[in-house]
């Protein structure tokens, strides 16, 4: 796992192997940060990473200049892992928080520009992300919500839905908020 861009440009990062994640790979990593920085101006977003795993997009993130990015994830080794590597790069505006996604974002919170999403594939609760996104008031206005999933996956439906877009067998789904 490496970062890609930003002030820590470089940095391979070598998480425990008994952590329960799948990481998003390197090449679907580097496609969906082109699409986030064509449309968004990094510094200075708020971002909250849902199933954060290794904390690889918050990592990523911070790197790139975020003013706050919130890590969230239930397994305890995970946030301490994300906690450790966060000291180590002294990146003081990545928090995390040990909780369940669905029940963290069942109840209004704190708005953010972006929301990453990246549950276990085979999760069918990952159906529900959107709705709980927004009718939570999650977003800013026209802030998005970027879900990773399996191409069993499909959102196009949603009502706010933008985008679907593939990487070999990574799949993100853009999700919009009215301005």
């Amino acid at each position: 796992m490496r970062i890609i861009r930003g002030s820590r440009k470089g940095k391979i990062l070598y998480p425990p192997p008994n952590l329960p994640v799948r990481p998003t790979t390197d090449a679907a990593k580097e496609g969906l940060f082109n699409i986030i920085e064509h449309n968004w101006e990094i510094d200075g977003l708020k971002v909250l990473d849902l199933f954060a795993g290794t904390g690889n997009i918050s990592l990523e993130f911070v790197s790139r200049g975020c003013a706050e990015v919130i890590a969230i994830d239930h397994n305890a080794r995970c946030i301490d892992w994300i906690r450790d590597v966060a000291r180590q790069l002294k990146f003081e505006n990545l928090y995390t928080i040990r909780s369940d996604v669905f029940a963290h974002i069942s109840k209004p919170g704190r708005k953010h520009h972006i929301i990453f999403a990246d549950p276990p594939y085979e999760l069918q609760e990952t159906l529900k992300i959107p709705d709980l996104v927004f009718n939570n008031n999650f977003l800013y206005p026209g802030g998005w919500l970027i879900i990773e999933h399996s191409e069993e996956f499909d959102f196009s439906a949603h009502p706010n839905f933008l985008r679907k877009k593939e990487y070999g067998k990574v799949n993100f789904s853009f999700f919009s908020g009215p301005d």
